[in-house]
């Protein structure tokens, strides 16, 4: 169940060195977040939305749909998973059970946020915010749901007061939600490297920062890594890079396709990972080797016609 996770990622952001935990969609998205060498992997709304449902993160997909893609993205990597519960499916005792089920599942941490529901992704327009005391007591009900189950989960509260109150109640709620029980908080939409120093400074917790780059539109000033890592940031936020990847690589492949005079790719191997290469990221040799081990001599033989 992979309890001491939650341990390992405390470890890592309590170094406030900047921990780079880009957003997954799926799991399969997981694994190659995992195989390119990152410590943590979080489970992204914005991408769950796109990926399920082909619709904006405004606040559509059910929890029970959350709370499944996020337990089969945790079975399919062994690096730290946080999971995203956006406004925590309801009040403080919502909150406090879904804590309790990502804890079961072995998740390391989880994302919650003081939007009104229906909520939408941090850098849309049109956000608004619950009261700080409402959220601090949907902190408080997590906070005692770890204690009573013995976990140690990493709670990260985001506020999206930035954007719609400004620096100073976005900094002022940061601190209430620290208090309240709350690992690290995340200042979504805050603006320019002036404003995360004035957070660091101000807040003394663990800060999380959200960066998207190569993407237009976004409110966050881009300050490299390394910088963050200096300044005491604890965790760095890539949170919809891999939905936005897929999107324009299946975009551009289905309509090179549709466009071919010959309705094929023939011999266009930049577009696609090889098969063999696929399946074997996949796992397929393994399960080939497991029914060697398990399934009956003469079905395995049967079935891959080995004399």
């Amino acid at each position: 169940m992979k309890p001491f996770y939650a341990s390992q990622l405390r470890t890592k952001l309590e170094a406030r060195k900047a921990l780079v935990v880009p957003g997954c969609h799926d799991a399969l998205s997981a694994q190659i977040i995992e195989g390119a060498g990152f410590e943590a992997v979080q489970v992204s709304g914005f991408g769950l939305a796109g990926s399920l449902l082909g619709k904006p993160d405004v606040g559509l997909v059910e929890i029970k749909d959350i709370l499944d893609r996020t337990w089969q993205i945790a079975r399919a990597v062994e690096i730290p998973v946080m999971a995203d519960i956006d406004t925590g499916g309801g009040n403080a005792l919502n909150a406090a059970d879904i804590t309790e089920q990502l804890m079961a599942m072995g998740i390391a941490g989880v994302n919650i946020e003081d939007q009104v529901f229906p909520k939408r992704c941090g850098h849309m327009e049109g956000k608004q915010v619950i009261s700080a005391e409402e959220m601090a007591g949907k902190i408080r009900a997590m906070a005692d749901a770890r204690k009573r189950c013995d976990g140690d989960i990493v709670i990260n509260a985001r506020t999206d007061a930035f954007s719609v109150l400004g620096i100073e109640e976005a900094i002022r709620r940061s601190k209430l939600y620290l208090e309240a029980g709350a690992d690290m908080v995340f200042i979504d939409g805050i603006r320019t490297r002036a404003d995360i120093e004035r957070a660091l400074e101000a807040i003394g917790g663990l800060l999380s920062v959200n960066l998207m780059d190569g993407v237009t539109g976004v409110k966050t000033e881009l300050v490299p890594i390394p910088t963050l890592a200096q300044m005491g940031v604890a965790r760095v936020s890539i949170p919809v890079a891999s939905v936005l990847v897929m999107h324009r690589a299946l975009s551009r492949f289905f309509r090179a396709l549709k466009e071919s005079p010959t309705g094929l790719l023939s011999g266009e191997t930049e577009w696609l990972t090889a098969f063999g290469e696929y399946t074997e990221f996949v796992g397929l040799p393994e399960y080939r080797e497991l029914e060697r081990q398990f399934l009956p001599r003469e079905m395995v033989e049967d079935k891959y016609g080995i004399n």
